[in-house]
Parts: C-alpha cells; structure tokens; sequence
C-alpha cells in the first residue's frame, strides 16, 4: 500500500472515529464541539499514545494494557490550552476520550 492509500485510509478512519464520538456525546455535549475540535483531540490522543510509550507497553496476563483515561485527558487539556485552542473541562473531554476509545473496542482494536 502506498503513502497516500495510507492517508486517505487515515482520513476515512477519523471520519469515522469524529461521527462515532458524535453520537456517543451524551445531549448536552454534542453541539459543544465542531469536527474540527474533535480531530485536533483524536490527533492529541494519538500523540499521547506514541509519546507515553502505551503502545510498547505489555499487556497483562489477560492480555490487556492498562490506559489511565484521566491522563489522556490532562494530555489533551494541557496540549489545547498551551497550543492556543482554549481551554477544556476535563469531564466534558473524559466523553471525548471515551468515546474514542469506545469506538476502538466496536474495531476490536481495544479490549
């Protein structure tokens, strides 16, 4: 597969992951963020997994890597706020993590 199948397969994925995450925001939530806020937070939950070493991790005898959602979300809240996109609260963000996740397991990506 070439670089640019890559990409457009990339695309097609975080269409997917963005509609998934929409409709797994609970009501009050899911006017709150544009597409664009929720690419920028799938492309920071990405970061954090290369950058904190989750994915050479070894899973446990059940064969399951343990993923503190809460850090995830201290990432992303950090990353916006010092890469100038504003301000988060942390539980409005927990759905977002959640839902990326959640969308995972429906690959059976993540158990």
């Amino acid at each position: 597969m070439g670089l640019e199948e890559d990409f457009f397969m990339a695309d097609a994925d975080d269409e997917k992951t963005v509609e998934f995450i929409k409709n797994y925001l609970p009501q009050e939530l899911k006017e709150k963020f544009v597409d664009d806020e929720l690419y920028y937070f799938i492309d920071l939950i990405d970061e954090y997994y290369a950058e904190s070493g989750i994915l050479d991790a070894q899973p446990d005898d059940d064969g399951y890597v343990n993923i503190d959602l809460e850090e995830v979300v201290a990432y992303i809240v950090k990353e916006a706020k010092s890469d100038g996109q504003g301000e988060y609260d942390p539980e409005e963000i927990l759905f977002v993590v959640q839902g990326e996740m959640e969308y995972g397991n429906s690959l059976g990506q993540v158990d």
